[in-house]
């Protein structure tokens, strides 16, 4: 009898062991199945990942261009515009093309009658500056580039200008972006002078050097 209930239990405990066994078998296939599936699905992931990352490159790379282009339309509407700073507030007295088209002969030295032609010319739209700020600067836009080019050629042989105890300055009128451009080459201009090597900055931003 007691050789029947110790052959009992042994089988009893082989048959826990192997349920156990069996259980930790299917519990083991669940892990492996739901490990394989987060494999499946990363590998998803990171393939969206992937694409998300292309498109945001090309979505980018195509803002650049727009902007690029937009720049470009920008600065080719300013072609024939000049920024002058320096002409005290109100010296105009209203009427900014009138005033220039005196003015501007006079500091330049142009030959007698040379009639500067403007299509428009206004200060820029910034509030009006108080008694101790600077004035200020009047944006021309010239009838032809010629005359534009003209003007800035006259400024380049005078250097500085001066009216009535008013330091003038005269630029063309260019974007934030493509000024930001031609300030890079302020250094390499700064060293050709030094070297008394000519040079022309020329659109859009485009250094040349004459040797």
């Amino acid at each position: 009898f007691a050789q029947y209930n110790y052959t009992l239990l042994h089988r009893t405990s082989i048959n826990k062991l192997t349920n156990t066994v069996e259980e930790l078998k299917t519990d083991n296939k669940r892990y492996w199945k739901h490990l394989i599936e987060l494999e499946q699905r990363t590998g998803e992931i990171e393939e969206e990942q992937a694409k998300d990352k292309k498109h945001i490159a090309a979505l980018n790379a195509k803002i650049t261009s727009l902007a690029q282009k937009l720049d470009d339309q920008e600065n080719r509407a300013r072609r024939n515009n000049l920024r002058i700073l320096g002409f005290p507030e109100q010296i105009e007295q209203g009427k900014p093309i009138q005033f220039l088209q005196e003015a501007l002969p006079k500091i330049l030295e142009l030959e007698d009658g040379m009639q500067l032609e403007m299509e428009r010319a206004h200060r820029t739209l910034a509030p009006r500056p108080g008694a101790d700020q600077r004035p200020r600067p009047f944006i021309v836009k010239f009838l032809r580039y010629q005359t534009k080019e003209m003007i800035i050629r006259k400024v380049r042989e005078k250097g500085t200008l001066n009216w009535e105890g008013n330091k003038i300055l005269i630029f063309p009128d260019l974007s934030k972006e493509l000024q930001e451009k031609r300030r890079g080459f302020l250094e390499v201009k700064k060293q050709l002078r030094d070297r008394e090597i000519r040079y022309g900055l020329f659109y859009l931003a485009i250094l040349k050097v004459t040797w």
